[in-house]
């Protein structure tokens, strides 16, 4: 089964997968959301984090490979009584923007592999326009201990040590290690190895 198909069918059951309410780490960062400003959703799924950004004002644009989780993702938004362009690409592949929003968020998104995951880091940095921030948490290598979510490859999964390699260049980095309760969807249950990241290019 291609990686497509695989997230088409995890996307196709009934509900939302990961729950309709944002990510607990986006929420608590909502302080430094502003209306008015551009934000890009990276790997957007069914749209709950998205769709969040956009009821605070922002305009956003999301993307996602999976058709059936883009589905989800505009019948949320057209719920909400807000409007997210979504567009459907791999960004492993995309072509990615330059200079063009104020916030980049990247939750979750550990489906780059070791190989692929500079270019993919090199593209989140491109899109943000000088001073803008982006916000992203992963899963630790702990998190095969619990087992509650994320990819059971190690290497990729995120350390400080990695986080702050790759984004050296960045004029600010907050970066929390911290074991969680997550309650998102049916996906994400349970205690969990997290690392928050707050960068400002």
């Amino acid at each position: 089964m291609s990686e497509l198909a695989h997230w088409n069918e995890r996307f196709s059951g009934p509900g939302y997968l990961f729950g309709t309410d944002p990510n607990a780490f986006l929420k608590s960062e909502a302080h430094r959301l502003r209306k008015g400003q551009t934000a890009l959703a990276i790997a957007d799924g069914e749209g709950r984090n998205g769709v969040f950004l956009a009821e605070h004002g922002l305009a956003v644009h999301a993307v996602d490979f999976s058709p059936v989780a883009i589905a989800k993702a505009r019948a949320l938004a057209d719920d909400r009584g807000v409007t997210v362009a979504i567009e459907q690409a791999d960004v492993l592949t995309w072509t990615w923007p330059t200079a063009q929003f104020d916030v980049v968020i990247a939750i979750f998104v550990q489906f780059a592999t070791a190989a692929e995951r500079p270019r993919f880091f090199a593209g989140l940095k491109q899109a943000l326009k000088p001073g803008g921030l982006l916000l992203m948490q992963a899963y630790r290598p702990e998190q095969l201990r619990y087992a509650t979510g994320g990819p059971k490859d190690v290497t990729q999964l995120y350390t400080r040590a990695l986080l702050e390699e790759a984004f050296a260049d960045f004029a600010s980095l907050e970066i929390r290690e911290h074991d969680s309760l997550l309650e998102e969807g049916s996906r994400h249950v349970g205690m969990s190895a997290l690392i928050d990241m707050v960068g400002r290019k």
